[in-house]
Parts: structure tokens; C-alpha cells; sequence
């Protein structure tokens, strides 16, 4: 059988993968019925969604539409910003405090992008750090350190 479309296939597949996952983990946790969900069942059912989704993207790969797509290449520069913007993320959060942390993961993860640009980085960091301010903060009253702690930033 001829591979038509591989980015769907390995995209198929990675969505299997997760599910299965999901599924595999929550099958200790307790499950129940629909009328009475325990624990277990949000990530199961989801988990089983995300194979049926990965089921069908996977099939169109396999039988899609003849096309000049070629195997996909893995873009390291991209993947590396992504990573690095959160793992640094977890590590400052609570020195550098929420605010400036956030906006060190946006800018670092839009990096990301061969279409970067300072000052749309700079306006999505602002908007998020705002919405993250009013939802984490204020609405939700997380005791997270919303300042550097050199400022003695507390939450």
C-alpha cells in the first residue's frame, strides 16, 4: 500500500499513541458509568476520542487524495524554542515571579516561528500576562509570586 499523505499518517499516529496513553493511565484510576463518573473517566473517554481521531487522520493519510507530499522533515529550531520556553518557565516562575516569566515563555516559544517579530511577541506577552493576571490571580486567587522575588514579589 502506497503512503498518500505521511504528515497525516505520523500525525495518526502520534494522536494513537497519546490516546492509548491516556486511556492506559486512567485504567487505574476508577472509572465508573456516565451517570456516575469517577476520577478515571474525563481522561478515559478522552484518551478513546483521541484514537478515533488518530484512527481517521491516519486513514486519510493512507487513502487520501495523490498529492507531492513528501515525508515530513523534523524542524529542531522550532522544537528546541518550544521545549526550552517551558522547561526555563518551571524553573523561574518562582524567582522571577509570574509576571515576568510568562512573558519570557511567550517571547522565547515565538522564537518558534520563522516569522518572528519583537513587537508582536512583546504585545502577545503583555495580553497574556494580563489574562493570566486577571484569571490566575484575581478571579481565581492563586498563591502564585506575581513579582520577582529580588522585589519581594508574594502572590
Amino acid at each position: 500500500m502506497r503512503i498518500r499523505q505521511p504528515k497525516n499518517l505520523l500525525t495518526g499516529i502520534l494522536f494513537i499513541s497519546f490516546g492509548a496513553a491516556a486511556m492506559f493511565l486512567s485504567a487505574e484510576l476508577t472509572i465508573g458509568t456516565a451517570a456516575k463518573m469517577g476520577p478515571g473517566f474525563f481522561p478515559f473517554a478522552l484518551g478513546a476520542l483521541l484514537v478515533i481521531l488518530g484512527a481517521v487522520v491516519m486513514l486519510r493519510g493512507l487513502v487520501g487524495a495523490v498529492g507531492s507530499h513528501g515525508w515530513p522533515t523534523v524542524q529542531l529550531k522550532p522544537l528546541a524554542a518550544v521545549l526550552l520556553s517551558v522547561v526555563l518557565f518551571s524553573q523561574v516562575l518562582l524567582p522571577l515571579g509570574l509576571l515576568l516569566s510568562t512573558a519570557l515563555l511567550v517571547i522565547l516559544a515565538s522564537t518558534a516561528s520563522h516569522e518572528f517579530r519583537w513587537k508582536e511577541a512583546l504585545l502577545n506577552a503583555a495580553v497574556l500576562v494580563a489574562v493570566i493576571l486577571a484569571v490566575f490571580v484575581y478571579l481565581l486567587e492563586f498563591q502564585i509570586p506575581v513579582l520577582p522575588a529580588f522585589i519581594g514579589g508574594r502572590s
